[in-house]
């Protein structure tokens, strides 16, 4: 009677707990890249946003030229604009572009996670990603109001 022997088995052991360990993590590295992303995406818009506003030369053209620059920020990091929220506010209120007020920028998005499947639709698990500056309008200079 010839006995079995467990030469061999190891390698079948450590492949299949390589795989049971290695897609889980490579999972929530995609992810974790995935909301970076779009947190670094909503700074640098909120950051670029604000800039436009104050260098604007009219409170029109300033919510134009913020939201345009807000746009190509996001788009540098491949996030689309559409889904994100761009909020400007001024303090005090109603008053954007004079000496010493101050122009705050709200960026805001979810971040569905990657692999889902659309069937989900709006349940899908998403992260939500805020950013925020404040921006001075500066009490030495031009009133441009």
């Amino acid at each position: 009677m010839r006995r079995r022997g467990e030469d061999g088995t190891a390698l079948i052991e450590v492949t299949w707990l390589a795989i049971l360990l290695m897609v889980p993590l490579v999972y929530v590295v995609l992810a974790v890249y995935d909301v970076q992303r779009h947190a670094f995406a909503a700074t640098a818009a909120a950051r670029a946003a604000g800039r436009a506003f104050v260098l604007a030369p009219d409170v029109a053209q300033a919510t134009a030229h913020a939201r345009e620059a807000a746009a190509v920020a996001l788009g540098d990091q491949r996030v689309d604009p559409g889904d994100v929220r761009v909020d400007i506010a001024c303090e005090p209120a109603g008053d954007c572009l004079s000496p010493g007020s101050v122009v705050v920028v709200d960026v805001r998005t979810q971040v569905r996670l990657p692999l889902m499947p659309s069937v989900l639709g709006d349940g899908a698990p998403s992260i939500r990603v805020d950013a925020a500056h404040r921006v001075p309008y500066g009490t030495f200079r031009e009133d441009r109001s």
